[in-house]
């Protein structure tokens, strides 16, 4: 199913955008995964869009605000559906980022980030789909 079809089929309650973000390391890719103190997983970055806010820019603000990290949009991934814990339909875009400059600051919503190699990254990630996320992103890459 195309993203289209996808938004249209579902015409989300919520949307929301984020990233795979990664960095070169000493082995290879490092990939950024976050811990939501509020809801006790590691995840990868996202957020609603506000307003008149395109897709792209709320994946860019959205990891700038979770990670401190400014990144540059790559190949956008498979969006990933589903109801959230209110009971509403969701969408989320993604998109493969590279960082080019930021640093990570503790705060309440996000109070750690990891950069890991996309194995320890895709056993640390808290939901499947996000781990399948990182698999495109590197294939991508």
């Amino acid at each position: 199913m195309s993203r289209t079809d996808l938004e249209s089929s579902e015409n989300p309650e919520v949307r929301a955008a984020g990233g795979v973000l990664v960095r070169p390391g000493a082995d290879g890719l490092e990939v950024a995964v976050i811990h939501r103190p509020k809801y006790e997983d590691w995840s990868l970055p996202k957020g609603k869009l506000d307003g008149d806010e395109t897709f792209e820019q709320a994946a860019l603000r959205e990891v700038e605000e979770e990670t401190g990290m400014r990144a540059e949009l790559g190949p956008e991934l498979s969006p990933i559906s589903y109801r959230d814990r209110k009971g509403r339909t969701k969408l989320v875009r993604y998109w493969l980022m590279r960082v080019f400059e930021g640093e990570f600051q503790p705060g309440s919503e996000v109070d750690e980030l990891r950069w890991l190699d996309p194995n320890a990254a895709q056993e640390l990630l808290s939901y499947e789909h996000d781990a399948k996320l990182v698999r495109e992103a590197l294939a991508a890459s």
